[in-house]
C-alpha cells in the first residue's frame, strides 16, 4: 500500500495542473503573487539605500522576503485538517506556478502583430527587459517565445519540483526567490540590490533547468529532432548569461528548428524557419514537458510508495 502523503502529494500536483489550465492566472491585486510583488517593490528600490548599502539590503530583504510569503503555506501545512488539505491546497500550489499564462502572454504578443510591428513592441516589452524600440516582427517574436521558453523552468518545472521535495513550504520559497530575481536581477542601476537574488534563483534553478532540458531532449526524440537540440544545446547553451536559462533555449531551439536572437549580446539556433512557421511547435514543446513531468513526477512518488511499504521504512 502506497503511503497516504504520497496519494496527497500526486493528487494535489496533478488537481493543480487542471487548476490552471481551467482558471489561468486572475488578475486581481490580492493574488499572493501580486501582494508579493508590492511587498519587493516597497523595499526593492537601490535609490532607497546608499550604494554602500545595497548588496546588504538585498540579502537582508531577501531572507524577510522568503519568511513573510512561505509562513502561511507552513501553517496552512501544518495545522489543516486532511479534507481541508485536498481542497485548499491545490489552488495554493496553483499560486506558485503559471502554466496556461505563460501561452496566454506569449499568444498575445503573436496576436498584437496582426495589427503591426508597433503593437507588437508593445505587447513583447510587458514580458522582456531588453529595448524593443528597434525591434522587427522576427525579433519581436523570439522575445516572446524565448521568454515562454526559459520560464518553461521558471515557472513550471522549478516551482513543481521544490513542491514535490518540500512540499507547499518548497513552492512558496521557490516563487519569492523567483519574483524578486524577475524583478530585481538586472545588469542596471538594480545590480547591487538585486545580486543576492539573482544569485540564489542561479542556484534553485540549476537541477529544475536540467531536469526541463532533458525532458525537451525525450520530447524532441519521440519527433525525431533529438539531434539537432542536443547538438545546439552543446554548441549554443551558455551564449547566453547565466548558466540555466541558455540551454533550455537552446534545446527548444535545436529541436523546433528555429533561431533565438537578442540583437547584440546572442544568437541561439540556427534557423532552420521562421518563428512564425515553428512557434506552435514551441507551445506544443511546453505542453508535453509540463505534461511529462507530471506523468514523471507522479509515477516516481508511486515507486517511492511501493519500496518504503516493502522495506517498511
Amino acid at each position: 500500500m502506497v503511503p497516504p502523503g504520497i496519494v496527497l502529494t500526486a493528487f494535489v500536483l496533478c488537481a493543480a495542473l487542471l487548476v490552471d489550465r481551467l482558471t489561468g492566472d486572475p488578475h486581481s491585486p490580492y493574488h499572493p503573487v501580486a501582494l508579493l510583488g508590492r511587498f519587493i517593490g516597497w523595499w526593492g528600490n537601490p535609490s532607497s539605500y546608499s550604494q554602500g548599502w545595497q548588496r546588504i539590503a538585498g540579502i537582508l530583504f531577501w531572507f524577510l522576503t522568503i519568511l513573510l510569503f512561505a509562513v502561511p503555506f507552513i501553517l496552512f501545512s501544518a495545522l489543516a485538517p486532511w479534507y481541508a488539505y485536498v481542497v485548499i491546497a491545490p489552488f495554493l500550489l496553483k499560486s506558485c506556478f503559471a502554466w496556461r499564462s505563460l501561452e496566454e502572454h506569449t499568444l498575445a504578443v503573436v496576436s498584437a502583430l496582426k495589427d503591426g510591428v508597433e503593437t507588437g513592441r508593445e505587447k513583447v516589452q510587458v514580458l522582456v527587459s531588453r529595448d524593443t524600440a528597434a525591434l522587427d516582427r522576427e525579433h519581436i517574436l523570439s522575445a516572446g517565445y524565448e521568454s515562454m521558453t526559459e520560464n518553461i523552468t521558471d515557472s513550471i518545472i522549478s516551482p513543481l519540483s521544490f513542491f514535490l521535495v518540500f512540499g507547499l513550504f518548497g513552492a512558496a520559497v521557490y516563487r519569492a526567490a523567483n519574483t524578486m530575481d524577475a524583478m530585481l536581477g538586472y545588469r542596471d542601476e538594480r545590480e547591487r540590490i538585486g545580486w543576492c537574488p539573482a544569485r540564489m534563483d542561479d542556484i534553485f534553478n540549476f537541477i529544475p533547468a536540467r531536469i526541463t532540458v532533458f525532458l525537451l531532449l525525450m520530447y524532441f526524440a519521440i519527433k525525431g529532432r533529438v539531434g539537432p537540440a542536443w547538438r545546439t544545446m552543446r554548441r549554443d547553451g551558455y551564449r547566453r548569461p547565466g548558466f540555466n536559462g541558455g540551454i533550455v533555449m537552446a534545446a527548444m531551439a535545436g529541436g523546433v528548428g528555429i533561431r533565438f536572437e537578442k540583437p547584440g549580446v546572442y544568437t541561439i539556433g540556427d534557423g532552420e524557419r521562421t518563428l512564425d512557421e515553428g512557434g506552435p511547435e514551441i507551445i506544443r514543446a511546453a505542453r508535453a514537458v509540463s505534461l511529462m513531468f507530471a506523468i514523471v513526477a507522479c509515477c516516481a512518488l508511486f515507486l517511492l510508495g511501493s519500496l518504503i511499504n516493502s522495506t517498511g521504512i
